[in-house]
């Protein structure tokens, strides 16, 4: 069944008017905030500590963050609590009851819309970018009739709970293994078992080196991690890419799972020192120039247990002091690195750590594998919802 089409400038409120909060600075009002929407909740905010105007909207509107827009950002107004409903002016606003709410944040988070919404963008500076309302209202979207649209959100709907429930999951997981930690070890910041310290450089077998900077004069193509492999909440094997260097990579730098492989400079300073273990040896692959290889000795520390005490505030601290920046970017080098001090309990009770941590990342393992396929439906049922197949 062909669905028909509308072009998104037939349903945005234009006209939606606006308010400076500033002067109400004793009203209680209820805002749609980027940073509320991160929250998963509106904020209810006192006027006086709103510093600019604010655009009105209604229960029911829908909101796209023009904003940063590689972030899918899609909200529905929630219902009136009895005090004026405003939003930041990083949203765009849609209102017309020719389109279910449902149906319509549905269609704005969808992956046929966002390859649209992603040619809208503009730099306002830096690497800031933000979409064009002007160029968004140009942009067509399917509506079927209302009982239609209203039927593709509830199954759409569904499908992204099952999602949110197996990212719950995953995260609860990952709250566990904190917990396991604590109770074992304590924190290390304070240390309130009076552990011995190690600093870094006493935990290695080989000394800590490079990756491989690619050249572009090269003639050899190898496969080389990227950063976003290690800089997320665990390693990820497919972040990478195909580079070209002056040589075929050494055994010697492909990725070893002993390697326990950091973040060298990063734009942003909350990943720089991050690191993890590769899950797996990848013999085909090797690491970058922006990462340093600590291969450790197993019979002085857990990679486990390594990996647990580099991520945690002590010695990210430690991290942020030792870190550089030149040109935006931050740096550390090995011999800041070799420095970094953690505590270093009993070994049988690392091992007692990792035996349980493992048990951990199996049933992660598990939950990731579902969560693919759930992603994977999800993705087939949008298409098909947005192509009147569904």
């Amino acid at each position: 069944m062909r669905t028909s089409s509308i072009s998104l400038s037939e349903i945005m409120a234009t006209k939606s008017g606006s308010v400076d909060p500033s002067k109400f600075p004793d009203e209680i009002f209820d805002l749609y905030s980027i940073p509320a929407f991160d929250k998963g909740r509106s904020e209810l905010v006192v006027g006086g500590e709103i510093g600019s105007s604010k655009q009105v909207v209604q229960t029911d509107d829908v909101l796209l963050s023009k904003i940063v827009p590689h972030i899918r950002r899609a909200w529905i107004v929630g219902p009136n609590r009895g005090r004026r409903i405003i939003a930041s002016g990083e949203w765009i606003v849609f209102r017309n009851p020719k389109a279910d709410p449902g149906y319509l944040r549905q269609v704005l988070v969808g992956v046929p819309f966002h390859a649209q919404f992603m040619n809208t963008v503009a730099g306002v500076g830096g690497s800031l970018v933000r979409a064009r309302p002007a160029h968004v209202a140009r942009i067509e979207i399917p509506l079927p009739p209302l009982a239609e649209q209203r039927r593709i959100a509830e199954v759409l709907d569904r499908a992204e709970a099952l999602r949110a429930k197996r990212r719950a999951a995953l995260a609860q997981l990952d709250s566990l293994t904190q917990s396991l930690f604590l109770d074992l070890f304590g924190d290390p910041a304070t240390n309130p078992k009076g552990w011995p310290k190690m600093k870094l450089e006493e935990a290695l077998s080989i000394p800590l080196r490079n990756g491989l900077s690619p050249s572009k004069a090269g003639k050899v193509n190898a496969k080389v991690l990227t950063l976003s492999a290690i800089t997320g909440s665990g390693f990820d094997a497919t972040a990478w890419k195909t580079s070209t260097f002056m040589s075929r990579p050494p055994a010697n730098q492909s990725v070893d799972a002993l390697d326990f492989l950091i973040c060298r400079g990063n734009g942003n300073a909350h990943m720089v020192g991050m690191g993890h273990f590769p899950s797996a040896a990848i013999p085909d692959t090797t690491f970058p120039d922006t990462m340093i290889a600590a291969r450790i000795s197993p019979d002085r520390i857990t990679g486990a247990f390594l990996e647990h005490v580099w991520n945690s505030p002590a010695v990210r601290k430690q991290i942020k002091s030792a870190a550089r920046t030149t040109n935006g970017t931050f740096k550390v080098n090995q011999p800041s690195l070799e420095k970094i001090t953690f505590v270093a309990p009993p070994h049988p009770l690392q091992r007692e750590f990792t035996r349980r941590v493992t048990t951990v990342e199996k049933l992660k393992a598990a939950h990731r594998a579902s969560l693919a396929e759930l992603d994977a439906l999800f993705a087939t049922l949008q298409h098909r919802a947005f192509h009147g197949e569904l």
